[in-house]
């Protein structure tokens, strides 16, 4: 687990009658979860006239994704003092001993104006110890991009405090019977606003967004065959791109977007290939007896870890798209499915069989390091990263119906997001949104 360095000075106070001595140090979280920093969280107050439902949905939002961060420990609102009901868009309207003496170490604050069904949304970040401003942002729009807001917001907190930016406002594609078919939905990255975006009335499986997230690839059985179809989010604009004899199934794309990796079964077998955008067959990656299936890129494009049960049992294999070498990668186990290759590139993700429940491990690249991350009964499987990779997002169907469960990189802070009354599966992660 990489060691997230939170970008914040705090300064320790040690006072003896009228004196002090001051020194500063940068806090250092080694797992999320285990050194949390106490943050306290104020309701957004109104300029002007109030409105409960801003409160709560700005509140909820940036609670529930704070502390899926693991990286927090939200102060009790049951002991904040006056300060909490006071507006602070500037460091001189914030009463900072008040916040240091319950502890706090950083403070959200942050006020809101409604007119004419527009908001205005002003959150700010501060440093409790040095008294001074983070962060801040200056959100206009209508009400409905409210929780667009507030997860930009809490992206905007991973970015000031870890260096990189978090992975909130975006969203999660995956596949639901809901409609008495599978079908495709969109939900956001916490679960909330789950859209049906096919009406295919067939089975739909297998989904990935592009780079940008714009489009979302899927194969479909629309049209009796196992189809390769690619869908504008934005305009809703479909076209099938890959209609080959057989499967075209667990296609994803590369990295820039140009090209990518699936399973076809063209000749009879079912191999890895890389096709075009429009379809067009570019290369054929395997070549073996046994059947190839789940690609997964690597961060710089040049190799794809996949599933192979040409040894006997499925196991992962890692295929270098230079010079064609196939090399195995995992050996433990007898069944070892759907990988998913981090965006930093140093983790494998993948499901794996084992006493009748399939459950996630990890692996590096070298096959060195393998770790399990979910335990239990319940299936979990098809996982997937969030682009920042501090999350995973899988599918778990521990409660009777398959259901989409997040959890962090680690295997810790587990939660069911998906809030659809049937089976949920196939989850895939976009980029920013």
């Amino acid at each position: 687990m990489k060691t997230y360095l939170i970008r914040l000075i705090v300064i320790l106070v040690c006072s003896v009658g009228l004196h002090s001595t001051a020194m500063s140090r940068e806090i250092v979280i080694t797992t999320p979860g285990k050194q949390a920093i106490p943050l306290a969280l104020t309701h957004v107050l109104p300029y002007d006239t109030k409105h409960l439902e801003v409160e709560k949905t700005v509140d909820d939002v940036l609670s529930a994704d704070l502390d899926l961060s693991g990286l927090f420990e939200l102060v009790d609102p049951a002991a904040f003092l006056d300060d909490a009901r006071q507006i602070g868009v500037t460091s001189t309207q914030v009463n900072f001993s008040q916040w240091r003496l319950l502890g706090a170490q950083v403070l959200i604050k942050g006020a809101y104006r409604i007119s004419g069904g527009q908001v205005e949304l002003d959150l700010r970040l501060y440093d409790v110890i040095s008294r001074r401003l983070l962060a801040g942002h200056n959100y206009r729009g209508q009400l409905s991009d409210l929780r667009r807001m507030a997860h930009s917001f809490a992206d905007l907190i991973m970015k000031t405090l870890t260096g990189k930016g978090g992975a909130f406002n975006t969203r999660i594609a995956f596949v639901s019977d809901k409609s008495g078919h599978k079908e495709l939905y969109l939900m956001e990255s916490d679960g909330f606003d789950a859209k049906r975006i096919t009406n295919h009335r067939s089975i739909v499986l297998n989904p990935d967004f592009s780079p940008l997230g714009r489009e979302v690839i899927f194969t479909s059985y629309r049209q009796g065959n196992p189809d390769l179809f690619r869908k504008e989010i934005y305009t809703g604009r479909e076209a099938r791109i890959s209609r080959q004899k057989g499967l075209n199934v667990s296609s994803r794309y590369r990295r820039d977007g140009r090209e990518l990796a699936l399973t076809l079964s063209r000749d009879g077998n079912a191999e890895i290939y890389l096709i075009g955008l429009d379809g067009q067959l570019h290369k054929r990656v395997t070549n073996a007896w046994g059947i190839d299936v789940d690609p997964s890129w690597s961060p710089i494009g040049d190799q794809v870890v996949f599933v192979s049960n040409r040894q006997g049992n499925p196991h992962l294999f890692i295929a270098d798209l230079i010079d064609g070498h196939v090399r195995r990668l995992t050996y433990a186990g007898k069944y070892n499915a759907t990988p998913a290759w981090s965006p930093d590139g140093e983790q494998i993700v993948f499901s794996r069989l084992e006493n009748g429940s399939f459950n996630l491990f990890s692996i590096t690249p070298d096959g060195k390091e393998e770790r399990q991350l979910t335990f239990g009964t319940g299936n979990k499987e098809h996982p997937r990263w969030s682009p920042d990779g501090r999350f995973i997002v899988y599918s778990n169907d521990i409660s009777g119906k398959k259901a989409i469960y997040v959890m962090r990189a680690d295997g810790s802070g587990s939660r069911q997001i998906s809030t659809l009354d049937a089976d949920c599966s196939h989850p895939a992660w976009s980029s920013g949104w």
